[in-house]
């Protein structure tokens, strides 16, 4: 964790997209965002072109935010780098050793600064004492733009399983009920795949995303959303 904090080379150079954590939120983002339009759907007075005029607003809205989103991604990317090279750049004009291995620790969240010892510290400053190519400026490469690509990717592909059946599905009421089966599996797909990457219960995790996702969407609808 603390290499990762610190070391661009070794964390940057190596082909990354977007980690569990980031897939499964993204994908909830997506999915929260299209079933504020789906909860305002009524099966008896639904007018005869609701279905598709829905569908259209949901995508057009998640076509937006995954843009917003995948731009985001970018400048917390950019910004990330940027602390990073002027962690490293106060480290090497350090005066003294013991300066640079302060301005390490302070670099540390406050729960691992106990853990980490100083002669661990000094083994990274020597490092980066002894690398001498590092980038003047941060910069963004091919896999941060794919990166933001899948983010784009994923919070509009979440529409689909939401508002694609009231496409395919003639009877409103059907329709309905297989976007709500279906949210409520992918719900459980995300909970039982972050559950397993922290892992602990993959199910028991899988239900609480259920049952929050059904919080959270009833929240937005009452708010407005």
């Amino acid at each position: 964790m603390l290499t990762t904090s610190i070391d661009t080379h070794a964390a940057e150079a190596r082909p990354r997209l977007l980690d569990t954590v980031d897939r499964v939120s993204e994908m909830c983002f997506g999915l929260f965002m299209a079933l504020t339009f789906v909860g305002a759907v009524s099966a008896v007075a639904a007018p005869a072109d609701a279905a598709r005029t829905m569908f259209i607003t949901a995508l057009g809205c998640n076509l937006a935010w995954g843009l917003v989103d995948a731009v985001m991604y970018l400048v917390r990317t950019l910004t990330e780098r940027g602390r990073r090279l002027s962690l490293i750049k106060a480290v090497r004009s350090a005066n003294d050793p013991s300066d640079a291995i302060a301005c390490l620790r302070n670099a540390l969240s406050p729960a691992l600064r106990p853990l980490v010892e100083d002669a661990e510290l000094e083994a990274i400053r020597s490092c980066i004492a002894r690398t001498s190519d590092w980038p003047v400026t941060p910069t963004l490469g091919a896999q941060d733009l794919l990166a933001a690509a899948a983010i784009f990717l994923i919070v509009v592909l979440a529409t689909f399983p939401v508002a694609l059946p009231f496409l395919v599905v003639p009877k409103v009421s059907t329709a309905l009920l297989v976007s709500r089966v279906l949210t409520l599996l992918m719900l459980f797909g995300a909970g039982l795949a972050l559950g397993r990457h922290a892992g602990f219960g993959g199910w028991m995790a899988g239900l609480a995303m259920t049952v929050l996702g059904v919080v959270l969407t009833a929240a937005i609808i009452l708010l407005g959303g």
